[in-house]
């Protein structure tokens, strides 16, 4: 039986996968490490993670999103919240809401401090995500599909720009 109690001290942070590694020219914006909370102590609704930013980072875009809704709890380091049209400080103790919605609720963390930022993130799970990147103009479909019969993870992940629309009957 999976015990549902994990101290922080044991939690191992790792860099994310390549698949999520940013490319281009902002690449060396974004710090990506986090540390799996809520699959190792048996969540089901809740998705949750220990995140670690390096001073003058960020870990993911400015976004929003459309079916889940986040919730971060300050741990160590200072930094800002990009809210909507907002700048708000922050520093340890410091709980953030993030509820799903357009660019009015796009948000991001950067650690503007000298020394590591270290955040509690949790999320409700949906199976279906719509993400709008407002600095890009990009929006995202997401579809985590259940284990195929080998046990590899399926998804469906689509970026895209509002202008790369198609017709609904193009091509049928």
């Amino acid at each position: 039986m999976q015990r549902p109690v994990i101290n922080l001290v044991d939690l191992e942070v790792q860099s994310v996968s390549e698949d999520r590694t940013p490319r281009g020219t902002s690449a060396g914006n974004y710090d990506i490490r986090h540390a799996a909370i809520g699959s190792r102590i048996g969540a089901r609704k809740l998705g949750y993670n220990l995140t670690v930013v390096a001073p003058g980072k960020r870990n993911c875009p400015f976004h929003s999103h459309r079916a889940e809704e986040e919730m971060f709890f300050i741990l160590e380091g200072t930094g800002e919240l990009r809210y909507g049209d907002e700048r708000v400080p922050l520093r340890a103790g410091d709980f953030i809401a993030c509820p799903t919605g357009g660019p009015e609720t796009a948000h991001q963390i950067i650690n503007t401090g000298d020394t590591e930022m270290r955040y509690l993130c949790v999320s409700t799970m949906a199976p279906i995500e719509i993400c709008e990147y407002p600095d890009s103009g990009k929006f995202g479909v997401f579809e985590d599909l259940p284990d195929d019969e080998n046990g590899r993870h399926a998804r469906i992940r689509h970026l895209a720009r509002h202008e790369d629309a198609r017709d609904y009957w193009e091509g049928e």
